[in-house]
């Protein structure tokens, strides 16, 4: 203990903390759907009616799902006036920076989770 005059002793501190940088990225990929739709993305274009086939997910939660990753920058929609008219949504330059690391947690996934693992 130290006396008047004399330095404290430096108090030890655990210095394990999240990065916060991850805790973003899982905050947003980590939210259903996001992740896959980036996923389904990774092999080009598509329309709205081939994403919901591929997910098997609601309309206005698929809209919502959208608008989120095209916020983020991650997705962009185009339109061709046709006729006819023909909306795609396809990954950005951001959006397919992500897909290294989203295939290799996917390789991780099936090398170390099982369904069952997944359910619980």
């Amino acid at each position: 203990m130290a006396t008047a005059g004399e330095p404290l002793e430096p108090v030890a501190k655990d210095h394990r903390a999240c990065d916060g940088s991850l805790t973003r990225a899982f905050q947003f990929l980590g939210k259903r759907w996001n992740g896959m739709l980036i996923s389904v993305l990774a092999d080009g274009p598509t329309s709205f009616s081939t994403l919901k086939r591929a997910l098997g997910i609601s309309d206005s939660m698929l809209s919502d799902r959208l608008t989120e990753l095209a916020r983020a920058g991650l997705i962009e929609r185009s339109v061709d006036p046709g006729p006819p008219t023909v909306v795609a949504y396809g990954l950005t330059v951001s959006g397919r920076a992500l897909l290294p690391s989203l295939l290799s947690l996917g390789d991780w996934a099936r090398e170390n989770l099982s369904d069952e693992q997944c359910r619980a």
